[in-house]
């Protein structure tokens, strides 16, 4: 298992919109994201519009963006969310920034 985390930016004028098209995720979306080892995924917003992810990949996180990258769901989950988010250079799940971890508390 690894721990990920990741920053985007929402759009200000988007950030209610955001939130609610995730009280919706398509269940085929929640499938393929459990399939490919997503496990404790969540989603953080700050009143500017600033997103920071974490999810626990159950083998790495790349070989589970890898996976998602191959959902037919996922592209069209990416492309539906896109107007959604700033400086984006790709699709959402392409314009992450990874942080790193420098500390951990069990």
């Amino acid at each position: 298992m690894e721990r990920a985390a990741f920053l985007l930016k929402v759009r200000e004028d988007k950030m209610e919109e955001y939130k609610q098209k995730h009280t919706e995720i398509w269940p085929e979306m929640l499938d393929a994201l459990q399939r490919h080892g997503w496990r404790n995924y969540s989603l953080f917003l700050a009143e500017d519009g600033q997103m920071f992810g974490y999810v626990e990949a159950e083998e790495s996180i790349a070989k589970s963006i890898e996976g998602m990258a191959g959902e037919e769901v996922n592209l069209r989950w990416q492309e539906f969310m896109g107007e959604y988010f700033e400086q984006l250079s790709g699709r959402p799940d392409q314009s992450m920034v990874s942080l790193e971890q420098v500390f951990y508390l069990e």
